[in-house]
């Protein structure tokens, strides 16, 4: 008998469906203490008010600076009485600029990657919006990599302050996108220094974590010879730790970069402007061509950003120190390259006025691939509708629906208790208890059905995530030659904001759950791939070689060793995974999803602060439950297979 069916006829719905009478409305409290700490809190001398406008000013000024130089140029007076003083910076420039950057950083390949790709922004009449982008980043990152600095530093140093930042930063991690903008916009209003706010927030938890491990791991020998030295404190810190972590900390930078990119992008919903901007307008309008040219252009930018913090990453590791202008006998670029584009700024800048050309992009040139994309679109849905309507329905019914049916019918008692079952048998009973009470919130808050929404597909994207992923680690752990063009096609895929990959499945799928769970899978692959390639590529050669002598198949190899052994790793690579379904299902409530997305999503709209932090939560919640217990299984697995130092 079906679990609805016994219910009735015990008379215990409640089983099935949380009673409304039951749910305590939490939302509203969190939006009476949010109204009060914006109206009423004072710290004595000052008001919460006052005090959240001082950190937006302090702010807001780096960024009119930076916005005036790359794209707006300066002006004296307000509205039509404006008068240019001085234009920005000419797009010549800033493309001399990175290039020479890019051959500093390695080599001439690297400067042409990079050159092409701020090249093709001025070419395709996306030069002004990118700009307003790469200003919002060009603050964000120096902030939230110093604050992340500045805290790594502190947790390593004190542990009690390690113990109290670790679930912050676990919560920070967690907590969809969408969630931080929605408290924020109440305290900081609509407009871009809000928006730079929720992406210095977004973006420092990574730099937080990296500069504690870095400075945990570095060798003891070091930080003893340092104090034999007679280092103080400070010097040890920086003249010794911090020098020697320099490579792990060069890719903390890197993940700030590219998280800050991809919040800026999303960030638009509360007044980024820029490249995110155009491409949430072509969502809304369904202007399919224009969609793509802006989503192409944040590919663009994202690419030449990452490859370029990459190189420099890899530049900090080989020399084994800092690449600040404060180093001596170092700078971020020589003497000659500095002179070469100063020169460059001033000819642009004195000729601008006689030949407009050399200051801004001439439009008579500009190149548009709109229609080329309008056409595309039109002719696949038109000529292959069937086949990706067959497609659509397969994984509907095949997929969705049945775990669909599964989540939303399961009483939920059961579904707190299996979940409790697990975390016991993994983590013990204190995992058992947080997985209840965490359960039990959003229960509660009456988001349970939202809840088991959210769980259903994230689910399905997962699974065919790892369907997907886990054979292509494989593939590439295996094979050098296709591991290359594999890890190229994942490096595509992880540079990519996640707002771009909406454009071309909407286009083709239109909104609905479907199209939820195609972007969800693209944008959630990679860390199914990596972990696994490297799970299978960690393996002890000489356990390989006893396997070979023993007679077994090259298929026996892989599903009784190379596989079995690669599980810790493969679980961690679930984990993360499965992070990044949370996130990306929260922005796919753009695409029409009932889920707690669409809650956060509703509450933005609204600017209810109650209803989205409650529902941010509830996403947090359900992301720390499994990352809590796909970490307890992975730490078995090692146990089980004597791995624990690997």
């Amino acid at each position: 008998m079906h679990s609805k069916a016994w219910a009735k006829a015990l008379d215990a719905s409640w089983l099935v469906k949380y009673p409304k009478k039951w749910v305590v409305q939490m939302k509203d409290g969190v939006s009476n203490a949010m109204d009060w700490l914006v109206n009423d809190a004072t710290f004595g001398l000052f008001t919460f008010k006052e005090f959240s406008r001082g950190i937006a000013w302090l702010i807001e000024w780096p960024y009119e600076l930076t916005l005036s130089l790359l794209a707006t140029g300066f002006f004296e007076g307000q509205g039509k009485q404006a008068v240019l003083l001085l234009p920005s910076i000419s797009w010549l420039v800033v493309i001399i600029f990175v290039i020479l950057l890019a051959q500093y950083a390695k080599n001439w390949r690297l400067a042409a990657v990079v050159g092409a790709c701020f090249f093709y922004l001025a070419v395709f009449g996306q030069w002004h919006s990118a700009m307003i982008t790469l200003a919002s980043v060009l603050i964000a990152v120096p902030i939230g990599v110093l604050g992340g600095l500045w805290l790594g530093i502190l947790a390593y140093r004190h542990r009690w302050f390690e113990q109290v930042l670790s679930p912050c930063l676990d919560l920070m991690q967690t907590i969809p996108i969408f969630a931080y903008l929605v408290p924020i916009l109440f305290l900081f209003g609509f407009g871009p220094v809000s928006a730079l706010v929720a992406t210095i927030i977004y973006a420092m938890p990574p730099m937080v974590r990296v500069t504690t491990l870095a400075l945990q791991n570095v060798n003891p020998e070091v930080k003893e010879f340092g104090t034999m030295a007679g280092c103080t404190d400070s010097q040890l810190m920086w003249r010794v730790l911090i020098p020697s972590a320099n490579r792990s900390l060069m890719i903390g930078v890197n993940q700030v970069i590219m998280l800050s990119l991809n919040m800026v992008i999303i960030a638009s919903m509360i007044g980024a402007g820029g490249l995110g901007f155009d491409v949430l307008a072509s969502l809304r309008r369904l202007d399919i061509g224009a969609g793509f040219e802006a989503g192409i252009a944040i590919v663009a930018l994202a690419i030449g950003i990452d490859r370029l913090s990459q190189a420099f990453a890899e530049r900090s590791s080989v020399h084994g120190r800092s690449l600040s202008i404060s180093t001596p006998g170092l700078s971020v670029f020589n003497y000659q390259r500095t002179a070469l584009v100063l020169v460059a700024l001033l000819i642009s800048y004195l000729l601008g006025k006689y030949l407009p050309w050399l200051q801004t992009y001439p439009d008579s040139l500009t190149l548009t691939t709109g229609s080329f994309w309008n056409d595309a679109i039109k002719f696949l849905n038109i000529n292959y509708f069937d086949q990706f309507e067959s497609i659509k329905l397969f994984f509907l019914k095949g997929l969705m629906l049945p775990i669909k049916r599964f989540m939303i019918g399961m009483p939920w008692p059961w579904v707190i208790a299996m979940v409790a079952l697990i975390a016991w048998r993994f983590g013990g009973v204190r995992l058992a208890a947080a997985t209840v009470l965490m359960s039990l919130f959003i229960l509660v808050n009456g988001l349970w059905v939202k809840a088991m929404l959210t769980v259903y597909l994230s689910a399905a994207s997962v699974i065919l995530a790892m369907s997907i992923g886990v054979p292509l680690g494989v593939w590439a752990g295996v094979s050098e030659r296709a591991g290359k063009a594999i890890n190229t096609l994942i490096d595509t895929l992880q540079t990519l904001p996640s707002f771009v990959y909406l454009i071309p499945v909407v286009m083709l799928f239109r909104v609905g759950d479907f199209t939820a769970l195609i972007a969800t899978v693209l944008y959630a692959l990679a860390p199914a791939v990596r972990y696994t390639t490297h799970g299978i590529k960690s393996i002890n050669s000489e356990i390989l070689e006893a396997g070979a002598v023993s007679g077994c198949t090259g298929r026996q190899l892989l599903t009784h060793i190379k596989l079995p052994l690669a599980l810790p790793h493969i679980l961690l690579g679930l984990n993360q995974t499965i992070m990044l379904a949370l996130s990306m299902l929260v922005i796919t409530a753009l695409v029409g999803t009932r889920d707690l997305g669409q809650e956060v999503y509703i509450a933005l709209t609204k600017a209810d602060t109650g209803r989205g932090v409650i529902a941010g939560l509830a996403i947090a919640f359900i992301a720390i439950t499994a990352d809590r217990i796909l970490h307890a299984s992975s730490n078995r697995a090692k146990k089980r297979f004597g791995l624990e130092n690997h």
